[in-house]
């Protein structure tokens, strides 16, 4: 649809742009990123016809877009650009209409059906249509960015270009307004070059991104090829993290500030306090937590992590609700704790301390083995089996690595299963050893601060003392649930 070919160009004869290729096929839609002064609006304005080429060729459908008469370029491609003179008293409808002059014999002299239906059809789309009557003047930055997509839309082109769409927009509108570009590429086979600051939203909705470097292309590829830490790191001067957006196949970007927002500390048994509610650990700095706990498990950032008791009648239907009105009542909140349950009394817990040399640790262990089950055995029995609870937690003063959290939690399992080994415990349909309970729940938690660790597995340095650590405070719960059953029988 749309070949760049070794374009250069810029203003006041210094070439802004050098020596810019690239492609993009019907239907797609390319995003260009790039720092402030990269050149990326300079480019725009070139291929787009705004701005002379002093070198190279556009091609749009096989023919130099310097061949096609103005009116017949407009209606094969549309340009919403980054400023507009919004001085006039246009009303919104006036404004949008302007998008189908192309498609006039004289100006708005034959006004057709099809043009009022596009014109209606591009305000609904951006939600202007209930300004229809308004004038420009009165509306905010955000729809008056509104009303100017809808008249690139209504002009019917089979490429538009953007220049930082989402301007001004709030996330919904943002989310909006992507959404419907992505329909029309996909639905019409709508052509979309467009510019943005935000490389999240690049890369969620565009299908290439086109990164550019002091007026050349750096990089064009798939957002996965182009949001690669180095890269931008190298391209804006800044450090970043790349991680996989959590709903869709797509990169997302994480700023990384030069300057520690968090106070230098570490968690030691002291900050935990055991109620015969629960144990609670209240963590002096935010805590990076890797999780299978009933109440916000998964990977996040925590200052509070609870092991609470709860009766073993307890009812499990609304259990998100209740549990964040039991974590408000215990002075505490919900979007900043990691919440485990047991049906053991807080003093079935074992909390051990360990100052190992790959960093200090704390490890806290509930063993309610009662009805202990063997992994091997399960798949052919039925899913109504009796609840019994292994909690674990491993609160680590060191840096972790995703890779490192993942080699824990492999770690501080297997210990758990040593431990059982170790106690004899049985699963007692099988009579085999059992390897854990139908409830078990683990949690890794790292301060971020002191020495780093790339590896957690059985033989890096973090392994070795985590699975000793595990292995000594499962034990010593097991014993402990031995005991203090066996006094109730």
């Amino acid at each position: 649809m749309l070949h760049v070919q070794q374009v250069s160009g810029g203003y006041d004869q210094v070439a802004y742009v050098q020596d810019v290729s690239f492609h993009v096929k019907k239907g797609e839609v390319l995003g260009i990123l790039g720092p402030n002064g990269s050149g990326k609006s300079t480019m725009l304005k070139l291929i787009s016809g705004a701005l002379p080429l002093t070198a190279g060729t556009v091609l749009l459908e096989n023919q130099p877009l310097k061949s096609y008469a103005p009116k017949e370029l407009a209606k094969k491609l549309a340009v919403l650009p980054q400023l507009h003179a919004n001085t006039f008293t246009h009303t919104v409808r006036e404004v949008v209409s302007l998008g189908r002059y192309p498609h006039q014999r004289g100006f708005f002299s034959s006004w057709s059906d099809d043009d009022e239906q596009a014109v209606v059809q591009a305000m609904t789309q951006t939600n202007v249509l209930q300004y229809a009557e308004e004038e420009m003047a009165f509306l905010s930055g955000g729809e008056q960015q509104r009303v100017f997509v809808a008249q690139a839309l209504a002009q019917r082109a089979d490429v538009l270009f953007l220049d930082e769409p989402t301007n001004h927009l709030d996330i919904a509108h943002q989310r909006q307004l992507l959404d419907m570009v992505r329909s029309e590429a996909k639905m019409r086979g709508l052509t979309v070059v467009s510019i943005f600051h935000d490389m999240n939203l690049a890369a969620l909705y565009c299908d290439r991104l086109l990164l550019m470097e002091k007026g050349r292309v750096r990089m064009i590829g798939e957002p996965h090829e182009v949001l690669v830490d180095a890269q931008i790191e190298q391209v804006y001067n800044v450090d970043v993290v790349t991680r996989p957006h959590p709903k869709e196949a797509k990169p997302q970007v994480t700023i990384l500030p030069s300057v520690s927002l968090t106070k230098q500390a570490a968690v030691t048994c002291a900050h935990i306090e055991v109620t015969e509610e629960a144990i609670t650990l209240q963590s002096p700095l935010p805590l990076r937590v890797l999780s299978s706990a009933v109440y916000n498990a998964g990977l996040g950032w925590y200052e509070t992590i609870m092991n609470r008791s709860v009766a073993p009648t307890y009812d499990i239907t609304n259990v998100r609700a209740e549990f964040a009105a039991f974590i408000r009542h215990r002075g505490a909140v919900p979007t900043n704790t990691v919440g485990m349950m047991t049906a053991l009394t807080t003093d079935y817990a074992v909390i051990r301390e360990f100052q190992t040399e790959a960093g200090s640790m704390i490890v806290m262990v509930t063993a309610g083995v009662g009805k202990a089950l063997d992994v091997s055995k399960t798949y052919s029995r039925s899913s109504d089996y009796a609840i019994g609870t292994i909690n674990t937690w491993v609160i680590i003063n060191a840096q972790l690595t995703d890779e490192a959290f993942v080699q824990a939690m492999m770690t501080a399992t297997e210990a758990k299963v040593k431990a059982l080994q170790i106690e004899e415990v049985h699963d007692a349909m099988s009579n085999t050893i059992a390897t854990g309970t139908a409830t078990d729940s683990i949690l890794i938690a790292a301060t971020q601060q002191g020495k780093q660790h790339n590896y957690a597995g059985t033989v890096s340095q973090l392994g070795k003392w985590l699975g000793h650590a595990v292995v000594e405070t499962t034990v010593e719960a097991i014993q402990r649930y031995k005991q203090l059953k066996g006094r109730t029988q």
